[in-house]
């Protein structure tokens, strides 16, 4: 698998990190999450390449996030990919995906390191 960046063209930070993808001349794909959201299958296993729960990759700043009504001590991982496929906007971003691993780019300088290992 090449790399697969989950990208918000809205977001500063993701076009970041795609320019510092871009210009590592690798071989990647974009996937516009907000545009293509994620299924609970893919969501599930990119939290364990990320080696984070849901919970962790949840952007809590969102309007949106605190617009919702959730008793959040009782929601279940199941759950909160729910409401991240509702709510794409809230997934963490921007991440680096590769057939064995993922990273988030807070800071961008992380994906250099996976850059660097392939």
């Amino acid at each position: 698998m090449e790399m697969l960046y989950y990208h918000n063209p809205r977001c500063s930070k993701s076009c970041q990190g795609l320019e510092m993808l871009i210009q590592s001349g690798k071989p990647f794909q974009v996937k516009e999450y907000l545009k293509e959201p994620l299924t609970a299958t893919e969501l599930d296993q990119l939290f364990h390449k990320l080696k984070k729960s849901p919970l962790e990759m949840i952007r809590k700043k969102e309007p949106i996030y605190k617009d919702l009504d959730m008793d959040i001590a009782t929601m279940s991982s199941t759950d909160w990919i729910k409401v991240i496929i509702e709510n794409p906007i809230l997934l963490e971003r921007p991440i680096l995906e590769t057939k064995d691993t993922a990273i988030i780019g807070h800071p961008s300088e992380n994906f250099q390191k996976v850059l660097e290992k392939l």
